[in-house]
C-alpha cells in the first residue's frame, strides 16, 4: 500500500481542510508520511478535518493559496518530497455567485504554487488536482480523454481548464527536465466523488444527509443529470500512486515525445469510475435510501443555473500506464458512503478516536479490495 514509498516522506497538501483533502491527509498519516497542510480553515461545520482532529496530528498552516509569498516561505521551510494541490473553490453554484473569487483561487492560486515551486527550486513530485469539468463538455456518450479540448461553461469549470493551461505552461517552460529542473508535475482529473464526511452545500450526498437528519424529504433539483460517481478513495489512490511513479521514474527519455513530455508521468491523467457507475442523480438518491430511511421529491427548477447534463471520463491512460482502475462499483460506493454517515451519526462526535478508526477502517477495506483485484499500487 505504497508503504515503502511514503513512509518518512515529507508531503505538502494544499486544501487539506476540505472533504477530499482530509481523506488524503488521513491516508498519508496511515502510510507514515510527515504531512504539512496549507489551507484556509475548514469550509464547513461540521468538517471531516476537525472531526478527525487532523490539526493536532499533522503540521497545519492556516493560510490562503492566493498569498504567494506566504506559500513560498512555507515550501522553503518544509522542503516537501511530494506536493498534492487540492486548494480550490470547488462548487459550481458558488462560482456563479462569486466568479472573481473562483478565478482568483483556482487560477491564480495554481499560478502561485507553480511560481513558489519554481523559485524554491525544490526537487519533488507534484500532482495538481483539477476536475472532469475542465473538458469542453459536448454531452458525448463516450468518455473524455486527456487529449480532448478543455473548456468550461460555468466559472468553476472554466477556472479549472485555466488551471490546466497554467500547469502545462509551467511544465513546458520551467519543469520536467527543462533548465535542469528535478520536479515532476502532473494534473489529475476526477469525476464526482462521494463518501463519508462531506458537508458541502449544493452537493447531492450532503444535501441528502441533512434532509434525512431533519426528517425532511430529499429535494432533488436535477434528477436526470448523469455523473461519473466514485468513492473519494478511488481518485486518491490514483493520486498517491501517480506521485509515487513520478518519483521512481525520475526523468526518462522518450525519443518519440517532445522535450516537455519526456516524463510520461508528468502529464494529465483521468481517474474516473467504471462505465456502469455513470448514473443519474435520481439513481444515486434511490440507492442511498436503501440504507437510510426517508423519501425524496422532484424539485427541478427550470430557472436554475446551467449544469452539465452528461459527463463521462475515459481512464484508459491510467489503466495502461499506471495499472490503475476503479475498485468499487456503484452499489458498493453508495453503500460505503451511507455506512460511514450512519456510523458517524451513531458516534459521539467528541470521540475523535472512534471517528478516526471508522475512517481508517474504510481505507483499509478499500485497500484490501484493491489487493484482491491485483492493482499495482495496492501490491507495492
Amino acid at each position: 500500500m505504497f508503504i515503502d514509498f511514503y513512509k518518512g516522506k515529507k508531503v505538502l497538501v494544499t486544501g487539506g481542510t476540505g472533504f477530499k483533502g482530509a481523506w488524503l491527509c488521513e491516508w498519508l498519516l496511515m502510510l507514515g508520511a510527515t504531512v504539512s497542510n496549507y489551507s484556509l480553515e475548514a469550509p464547513t461545520e461540521p468538517s471531516l478535518f476537525n472531526l478527525l482532529d487532523l490539526e493536532k496530528r499533522l503540521t497545519h498552516q492556516q493560510a490562503d493559496i492566493r498569498h504567494r509569498e506566504t506559500l513560498l516561505q512555507a515550501i522553503k521551510a518544509f522542503k516537501p518530497d511530494v506536493v498534492f494541490h487540492l486548494a480550490a473553490q470547488s462548487l459550481v453554484r458558488r462560482s456563479y455567485q462569486n466568479p472573481v473569487d473562483t478565478f482568483e483561487t483556482n487560477v491564480m492560486g495554481t499560478v502561485n504554487l507553480m511560481e513558489a515551486l519554481r523559485q524554491s527550486g525544490q526537487a519533488c513530485s507534484v500532482v495538481v488536482v483539477t476536475t472532469d469539468k475542465c473538458y469542453e463538455n459536448r454531452e458525448w456518450n463516450h468518455g473524455y480523454r486527456e487529449e480532448d479540448a478543455l473548456g468550461g461553461y460555468d466559472p468553476y469549470s472554466a477556472s479549472k481548464a485555466c488551471a490546466e493551461h497554467v500547469v502545462a505552461a509551467y511544465r513546458r517552460s520551467f519543469f520536467n527536465g527543462a533548465a535542469g529542473s528535478k520536479m515532476a508535475l502532473a494534473t489529475a482529473r476526477a469525476g464526482n466523488v462521494i463518501g463519508g464526511g462531506d458537508w458541502a452545500a449544493d452537493r447531492i450526498i450532503p444535501d441528502c444527509i441533512r434532509s434525512l437528519q431533519n426528517g425532511q424529504a430529499i429535494r432533488v433539483r436535477n434528477k436526470t443529470a448523469t455523473r461519473p460517481w466514485q468513492h473519494v478513495l478511488e481518485p486518491l489512490g490514483g493520486y498517491l500512486w501517480l506521485a509515487c511513479q513520478q518519483s521512481r521514474a525520475e526523468i526518462k527519455s522518450f525519443s518519440e515525445l517532445p522535450q516537455w513530455d519526456r516524463n510520461i508521468f508528468s502529464t494529465a491523467f483521468n481517474f474516473g469510475p467504471g462505465v456502469t457507475s455513470n448514473r443519474t442523480v435520481e439513481e444515486v438518491v434511490r440507492e442511498l435510501l436503501k440504507y437510510c430511511s426517508g423519501s425524496w421529491e422532484d424539485a427541478s427548477d427550470p430557472q436554475a443555473p446551467h449544469e452539465a447534463g452528461k459527463l463521462h471520463l475515459s481512464v484508459d491512460k491510467a489503466y495502461h500506464l499506471l495499472g490503475w482502475h476503479p475498485v468499487w462499483d456503484f452499489a458498493e460506493t453508495v453503500k460505503e458512503t451511507a455506512l460511514w454517515y450512519k456510523n458517524h451519526l451513531g458516534t459521539n462526535t467528541q470521540d475523535r478516536r472512534r471517528l478516526i478508526d471508522l475512517t481508517r477502517q474504510q481505507i483499509q477495506h478499500y485497500a484490501q479490495a484493491a489487493r484482491q483485484q491485483g492493482l499495482n499500487w495496492a501490491m507495492a
